[in-house]
């Protein structure tokens, strides 16, 4: 695994051992970073179920102005960290060691405080299909006040796992499959992507 482009751009990451975490590919994330292109400089971004963080570092490598990770495995946990130092990462970054649903039930009922979001990514096991009906359900509903004005959400899923073309005010705008994997992009309200 590498950061495709921007500032980090050619540098490696490490993946966590064993089957439990599965990395967007190279390929993969460079085709969701081409759609996402004129949004990231400058955008607050959401890396929900993190992993070895490659998707936030990424955005950061392109600008972003900020990367919350989200992951509660350990030994996820334990690459992340090591990425963002391999890498010399010291600022722009948050990472939470927390389940994503209590991360955004917590992050949702702290009011003013908290962030909101232009683009935000999650990439749950694919074994644990439930969490993408958990997790976008809470985007489109009670956690909504997370995303700002003209949020991207965007779920990496198996391309033959369905999902709605709605989660409350999400609203799915476009599907891209590549291989075994596909990407859902929903955009919050009545905005459009």
């Amino acid at each position: 695994m590498r950061i495709i482009a921007g500032s980090l751009r050619s540098r490696t990451l490490a993946a966590p051992p064993g089957l439990a975490t599965r990395p967007t590919s190279d390929r993969l994330r460079e085709t969701l970073f081409n759609v996402l292109a004129p949004r990231i400089k400058g955008a607050a971004f959401l890396d929900l179920y993190a992993g070895s963080g490659a998707v936030g570092m990424e955005a950061l490598s392109r600008g972003a102005v900020s990367v919350d990770f989200v992951e509660k495995a350990p030994a996820a946990l334990k690459v992340l960290r090591g990425n963002l130092e391999r890498l010399g990462l010291t600022a722009g970054f948050q990472i939470h060691a927390a389940s994503v649903s209590a991360f955004l039930r917590r992050a949702a009922s702290a009011g003013s405080m908290r962030e909101r979001y232009e683009v935000v990514f999650l990439d749950p096991p694919y074994d644990l299909a439930r969490e993408y009906a958990v997790t976008l359900g809470l985007l489109g509903d009670s956690a909504a006040g997370l995303l700002g004005d003209g949020a991207l959400v965007i779920a990496e899923h198996r391309r033959k796992e369905h999902l709605e073309d709605r989660y409350g005010s999400l609203a799915r705008t476009r599907l891209l499959e590549q291989g075994d994997a596909a990407l859902s992009f929903y955009a919050a309200g009545s905005r459009l992507f």
